[in-house]
């Protein structure tokens, strides 16, 4: 805590709580034939060494690591295993037990206690045996998995999370409320978050597309609403995929709902059927004249599809004005950009 306030300016909890678990760690080999000078030295070091562990793997090595887990538990169980070399003593209660016959088969006392360096010597010959039987059955067992079931989740598994497409939880911990965020995750699958290269039936084969492009009765452009419901993981898709066909406004809001499934069928929650979930999903509205419906909704379809259940639903209505408060313009001219909005705005929105 010490160290993190003097250096952040303010005490960090989470790598407190780490520190606190990596003194657990770093005195587990040698908690029995140490004492209480050699416990605080390991403890002091663990504590430090956490810091130092984050630090080295997110700004050096780039691992990631978001809960500390090497820091904590790889570099404090390799520091506790050294510091049994170096503070292990015969006063401690445990060490006579160890050196007669214990299952540590403690030989002498540590470096810092008179007895040389042979039983850190042992300790490190202890390191890097563990570590070579380790790293040989490890990348045998990896690379069996890499090559049969999958070894890494995919992107979209990442972003969702484990509990939803793994075990259908919104969250592992099912006592406590949870956010929207959570709840917006119920309705996918594993399935769903699997990264879609390729779909089995192309998209212009398994939607049909029809022409909405119908001029209005006195000839003006014909002002159209195209509002689409779809899953919030491919938000970011359909922007781009709008932007790309030179749509600039979007109107988004998150809402809930279900759709013919009822949200998730033959699911269960603590052993009792759920009936009907609303699932948060987003809603688009886009407002169009210059570019033609059909050109949108094709390219949203593109976006959208997936071939799963819940890809969500595109609706198209008639506009019968647009009037812009800024500038009292009705109609075609209130929805387009000018120059001087666009260098205002600066990327951001306005109708097209």
């Amino acid at each position: 805590m010490i160290f993190t306030w003097i250096k952040y300016g303010k005490p960090d909890v989470s790598m407190c709580l780490n520190a606190s678990l990596a003194g657990l760690v770093g005195i587990t080999a040698g908690c029995d034939v140490m004492d209480a000078f050699g416990a605080l030295m390991v403890g002091i070091v663990s504590g430090l060494l956490v810091c130092f562990g984050v630090w080295l793997l997110d700004y050096v090595l780039h691992i990631d690591d978001p809960v500390g887990a090497v820091a904590v538990h790889m570099m404090n169980g390799l520091w506790g295993t050294i510091a049994v070399g170096l503070f292990a003593t015969d006063t401690a209660p445990g060490f006579a037990n160890a050196k007669n016959g214990g299952a540590s088969g403690i030989a002498c006392e540590g470096v810092f206690y008179g007895g040389g360096f042979e039983l850190l010597g042992k300790q490190l010959i202890g390191i890097l045996a563990v570590g070579s039987w380790t790293a040989v059955t490890m990348i045998g067992v990896f690379f069996l998995i890499k090559n049969t079931i999958g070894l890494r989740a995919s992107e979209q598994e990442e972003i969702l999370g484990l509990d939803v497409t793994e075990h259908g939880l919104i969250s592992s911990y099912a006592d406590f409320a949870p956010s929207m965020g959570d709840i917006s995750m119920q309705g996918y699958t594993k399935d769903d978050a699997k990264s879609v290269q390729h779909v089995a039936v192309p998209v212009n084969e398994a939607v049909e597309i029809k022409n909405y492009s119908v001029p209005s009765a006195d000839g003006s452009p014909k002002m159209t609403k195209v509002v689409a419901i779809f899953k919030q993981q491919k938000l970011q898709e359909f922007i781009k995929a709008m932007e790309d066909i030179h749509i600039t406004g979007i109107t988004v809001t998150n809402v809930i709902g279900c759709g013919m499934q009822k949200g998730q069928q033959q699911k269960y929650y603590r052993g009792a059927k759920i009936e009907m979930n609303l699932l948060p999903k987003i809603k688009a509205e886009i407002a169009i004249c210059a570019v033609p419906a059909e050109k949108v909704i094709n390219t949203a379809i593109r976006a959208l599809y997936t071939g799963n259940f819940g890809d969500g639903k595109i609706f198209i209505y008639d506009i019968e004005n647009v009037i812009k408060v800024r500038t009292g313009e009705q109609g075609y001219d209130a929805l387009q950009d000018t120059e001087e909005e666009n260098k205002a705005y600066a990327g951001v929105h306005t109708d097209k």
